[in-house]
């Protein structure tokens, strides 16, 4: 498996564990002050405040993100274009999703749309290796 496929089984997982924070954050409180709630989700979700509320939303980003990453890689090693380009290119790519969850979550909004703006274009830099 190329450095790139393992980047893209990371930048599935990455919006789990970022959703992880929110849900195990909440684990030492009682149910009705604010604890996970695996048989509510969405409605423990709609209360959420602060970072944990960030977090949904960097988790849903997150998601977002995927379709165009995932395209690009396998488009390009479908092309047989140069696997290392691939590779450093899917790894900055990761790098920029990390680096943009933790601005989400400090609420570094500048920041934060700068490292979005840097992993779609990064997205796009591996299309067009295709």
């Amino acid at each position: 498996m190329t450095i790139a496929n393992w980047c893209v089984l990371t930048a599935c997982l990455l919006p789990v564990a970022t959703i992880g924070l929110a849900k195990g954050s909440s684990a030492s409180l009682p149910r009705d002050a604010g604890r996970y709630d695996n048989n509510h989700p969405r409605d423990w979700a709609s209360r959420l405040t602060g970072w944990q509320q960030r977090a949904v939303a960097a988790q849903l980003n997150g998601f977002e993100s995927l379709p165009l990453f995932i395209a690009a890689v396998l488009l390009a090693q479908q092309a047989q274009a140069a696997q290392g380009r691939i590779d450093m290119l899917a790894l900055a790519f990761v790098l920029a999703r990390v680096l943009y969850v933790a601005a989400y979550l400090i609420n570094a909004g500048t920041l934060r749309t700068l490292l979005w703006t840097a992993g779609v274009g990064i997205s796009i830099a591996i299309f067009t290796l295709a």
